[in-house]
């Protein structure tokens, strides 16, 4: 810029209306300000430079945004504070589009091991030669066999082609001879601790690969280049706004994805604010930058905390249980009842090194015995919830009673998981008795007991479906008509806390959004119905119109 251009810029900043030309008033519609443990509903709402300048009446507001403001009005649609993820899995959404996903409409059909033989082998015509072939969202117990497809199987549909079938948990993996080869995996492979390599009767690897095991397999399967990154970035974040999310969650950073998430070229593109969760295997490499700020923003992505994994997942059978699993072990053995992926000590290690770094601790723990283990390492760290530290034990999927009062006593925050009643609390009922099941994610309980939860989707084990989560919350039932505990059930406004205040204090951001409050960002989503009025069976067809970030539309319905 030269001086005269300088100067005509200063001149036009100094001759300009007190009201900037990006304010908008927001009138029209109920607008749940979310501000209180009450429903709180204002007749209009002001932003100007992407925060929200003004809360209140329509005549206020009007002399609040000034003569030069735009109107923007709702025609009857509600507006609420934008959605924030609590726990999902943003890089998965960069990644997914490049595979074959089971959940698409079109593989309804793919209910037995031979109709998923058809799909991958119909499947693969449409992938490079020498290109691998991926699976995603493949749950065995969908299956009539209601067992692992095997390595064999999938050498029948393609035994020159490296397959990799991802199950939905993302906690484990089937691979055919050639990925198995590919990956330098045989029968004297050590078998990683935390991890577990399935065999048949002969004692030859079968392809099934948990947990720690399955990282051994996906750290050779091919990586897209960044320019294939920067390309699936767009259609990754609005994906996250499609659903209302002006705030999304990487749950388990790899250090490749950190330094891709992080670059110039990454945060350029990023309008959804990102928070990243670095895994605990990369943690030493991260301890060694004396320098590395966690909880402030570059641009658009900051780091959150350190992700640990305790155990597995439960409808794979490798969560960690104090009660043993009815139908056994993932290999059918008995007595078992799951075992940890992370051995106490060893995490109880690490975390005082997140914690002495003033680093915030996340811990995935689904079974009672993996949360006993977050409980008597947060103790053993001498965290108290006056501390303010706000450990987060995501999923709290089989919490006890019990538990909930030593997290409050701590001050965890448990990001629930609602949607379990749904896809697997059947599954669960075949290993648990009913009032275990029940108690998954007791939202009503935890409230009572003083905790402040979040509900998630885990993206891409669930769809990423906002409104799907509002239901699942409230209703609890699963497709077969079971209800997982009535009396942990919650109502529409419970349900929405869950996706905007209760994530929002999660993070340490409940001063800057997760509310409709002056001050705070102009983060909205705008929905076609007003969820508090809304009959609870309507409540997951409930549309999102548009999604706004910092005052700027960043998604609409029909575009």
């Amino acid at each position: 810029m030269n001086r005269l251009t300088a100067a005509i810029a200063l001149l036009l900043a100094t001759t300009a209306p007190a009201i900037a030309q990006d304010t908008t008033l927001y009138r029209g519609g109920p607008i749940i300000t979310m501000d209180g443990e009450t429903p709180q509903m204002v007749e209009a709402v002001v932003t100007r430079e992407g925060r929200i300048a003004f809360v209140g009446t329509e005549k206020a507001a009007r002399k609040a945004a000034g003569k030069d403001a735009a109107i923007r009005d709702l025609g009857g649609a509600t507006l609420l504070p934008g959605f924030i993820d609590a726990h999902s899995h943003f890089t998965a959404a960069t990644m997914s589009a490049g595979g074959l996903d089971l959940r698409d409409k079109a593989h309804a059909g793919v209910t037995d091991i031979p109709a998923l033989q058809a799909a991958i082998r119909d499947y693969a015509k449409s992938v490079p030669a020498g290109r691998w072939i991926v699976v995603w969202q493949y749950d065995h117990e969908n299956l009539a066999e209601k067992r692992h497809i095997t390595r064999a199987e999938l050498d029948a549909v393609a035994a020159d082609r490296p397959i990799v079938v991802l199950h939905v948990s993302l906690h484990g993996a089937v691979a055919n001879s050639a990925a198995l080869t590919a990956a330098s995996l045989d029968e004297s492979t050590p078998v990683p601790p935390g991890g577990m390599m399935l065999r048949d009767e002969a004692g030859k690897l079968n392809g099934v690969l948990l947990e720690k095991a399955m990282f051994l397999l996906i750290a050779k399967m091919p990586q897209p280049t960044p320019e294939q990154k920067l390309a699936a970035l767009d259609a990754a974040q609005n994906a996250y706004f499609a659903e209302g999310y002006t705030h999304a969650q990487d749950g388990a950073t790899q250090p490749a994805d950190i330094a891709f998430l992080t670059s110039p070229q990454a945060r350029e593109r990023l309008k959804i604010d990102l928070a990243l969760l670095p895994f605990s295997p990369g943690l030493d490499a991260l301890l060694a930058q004396p320098d590395l700020k966690f909880g402030t923003y570059q641009d658009h992505v900051k780091l959150q905390g350190i992700k640990f994994v305790l155990d597995g997942s439960v409808q794979a059978r490798t969560g960690y249980f104090t009660r043993d699993y009815a139908r056994g072990s993932p290999e059918g053995a008995h007595p078992w009842h799951g075992q940890p992926v992370l051995s106490e000590a060893e995490f109880c290690a690490q975390a005082r090194k997140v914690h002495d770094r003033g680093w915030q601790i996340f811990a995935h723990a689904n079974g009672d015995a993996a949360i006993d283990m977050a409980i008597r390492c947060f103790d053993a760290l001498g965290i108290k919830a006056a501390d303010n530290r706000r450990p987060i034990v995501i999923h709290s999927q089989f919490q006890r009673r019990d538990q909930l009062p030593q997290y409050a006593r701590i001050g965890v925050g448990p990001a629930y998981f609602s949607n379990h009643t749904w896809y697997w609390s059947d599954v669960h009922r075949t290993n648990f008795p009913a009032e275990v099941v029940d108690f998954i994610s007791p939202f009503r309980s935890a409230r009572a007991a003083g905790l402040i939860p979040s509900n998630h989707s885990d993206y891409s084990v669930t769809p990423l479906d906002t409104r799907f989560m509002l239901w699942t919350s409230m209703a609890r039932v699963s497709p077969t008509g079971v209800v997982s505990g009535a009396d942990e059930r919650i109502g529409a406004y419970e349900a929405l806390q869950a996706l905007t205040t209760g994530p929002a204090w999660q993070v340490f951001e409940e001063d800057r959004k997760g509310r409709i409050k002056p001050g705070l960002l102009a983060d909205f989503v705008i929905l076609d119905r007003n969820p508090l009025t809304t009959p609870g069976g309507a409540i997951k067809d409930i549309k999102v119109l548009e999604t706004v970030k910092e005052g700027r539309p960043v998604w609409k319905a029909g575009r």
